[in-house]
């Protein structure tokens, strides 16, 4: 397969989880990824149990950095600086998810970079920004869930404050940092001019508020809770209870709405005034659902997938073990291997898929295991490199 990124470079500094997602899509693509971590320890993530494989290495730091190469490098030196300003002769772009104030210190912006290829595209995922009194402030994904109200609009109305079950805010500060790479080296290869780029994580996660942002904006509406996970305005389009679990049903539409109706039985309802319009479902959810929850609830989820599957947006409520274990994701390849030095590693697949084909992957590098070669390309023979690790610079 020729994958779209074939021939781009790019460096990147990065940790733990919000940038190294990014950078994974861009190295799934085809893109020469160069992790920069630390001599001793490398990225934090290698350290991350629960579920170790080995010295510096796990299966969160596999998780976030498939297909990458690692390269060793002490960047507050001179000699580090140096190799950098090298390498960045070669690159496309320098990404880093740093605080916000470490980009300049650390010299991985393009005021600092630009003299050394004037085409490099600099990109930044700091937590807060740059160039605003909280650049120093540490900031994680859960901080800007709640900060940003999505506690305030998750989980049931009389429940506490609730976040999201997984990191979400960090997985789309990811995707913006990859995207707005790609705008950069785009631009830059029309103009030869590089630039900085900056995404944040709070920044990011208020532009995920969307629509509720734009009712509360322009409306004073704040949609706040609604019970069973229901949309806030549509009905049907919520957790319906089955007799083993729940189906998630989404009658967005009046044709869905009745659809449903017909598979189970209740052909009725679409006459009732009650419920024959939009505005009057909304108003009598309670009673619609208790009507639909009397058919649900003689028979298991699965028989509601079957019945309903294709004809109106339905989703059975797996755990996280059923959705992984199901037909459906075996089959169509989302789980998939790779090969790791300590046998074969399950993982999930790329969703993005060219010419209809899954892309390729391997499993994340050693710490390190790319810096010789990586030293030798730019005129640093095997002397010289064994007195660079002598001083701690690799």
């Amino acid at each position: 397969m020729t994958l779209p990124l074939a021939g781009t470079r790019i460096l990147s500094l990065e940790q733990y989880g919000a940038g190294p997602y990014g950078t994974m899509f861009l190295a799934q693509l085809g893109a020469e990824v160069i992790k920069i971590e630390p001599p001793k320890g490398g990225d934090s993530a290698r350290a991350t149990g629960p579920y170790l494989l080995g010295e510096n290495d796990s299966l969160f730091f596999q998780t976030f950095n498939l297909n990458k190469r690692s390269l060793t490098l002490d960047l507050k030196s001179a000699a580090g600086q140096d190799i950098l300003h090298r390498l960045v002769k070669t690159a496309d772009a320098m990404t880093n998810n740093a605080r916000g104030d470490q980009p300049a210190l650390l010299g991985i912006d393009y005021a600092a970079l630009g003299a050394h290829n004037p085409a490099i595209v600099c990109v930044h995922a700091s937590a807060y920004g740059r160039n605003n009194d909280r650049a120093a402030w540490p900031g994680y994904d859960y901080l800007m869930q709640a900060e940003a109200g999505f506690l305030s609009v998750t989980g049931e109305p009389d429940a506490p404050p609730t976040r999201f079950g997984l990191s979400m805010v960090d997985f789309i500060t990811g995707t913006m940092l990859s995207t707005a790479t790609l705008a950069g080296i785009l631009d830059a290869r029309a103009t030869g001019k590089g630039r900085d780029l900056d995404v944040s994580l709070l920044d990011a996660a208020l532009h995920q508020t969307s629509y509720p942002a734009l009712w509360y904006l322009n409306q004073g509406h704040d949609i706040g809770r609604t019970s069973r996970s229901a949309h806030p305005s549509v009905v049907p389009s919520q957790l319906i209870a089955t007799a083993d679990g729940f189906v998630f049903i989404m009658a967005q539409l009046p044709k869905f709405w009745e659809r449903l109706a017909d598979e189970l039985g209740l052909s009725a309802l679409k006459s009732d005034p009650r419920f024959a319009k939009p505005a009057g479902r909304l108003a009598n959810r309670d009673a619609l659902v208790a009507a639909i929850e009397a058919v649900t609830l003689t028979q298991p989820t699965a028989h509601w997938v079957a019945v309903l599957g294709g004809k109106v947006p339905v989703a059975a409520v797996n755990t996280l073990s059923q959705a992984l274990d199901s037909d459906w994701m075996q089959v169509n390849g989302m789980v998939t291997d790779v090969i790791h030095p300590t046998g074969p590693m399950r993982i999930l697949a790329n969703p993005i898929l060219v010419d209809g084909q899954r892309l390729p992957n391997r499993a994340a590098p050693a710490l390190g295991a790319d810096t010789a070669a990586l030293l030798a390309e730019i005129g640093i023979g095997l002397g010289e490199a064994t007195a660079l690790k002598a001083a701690g610079t690799i």
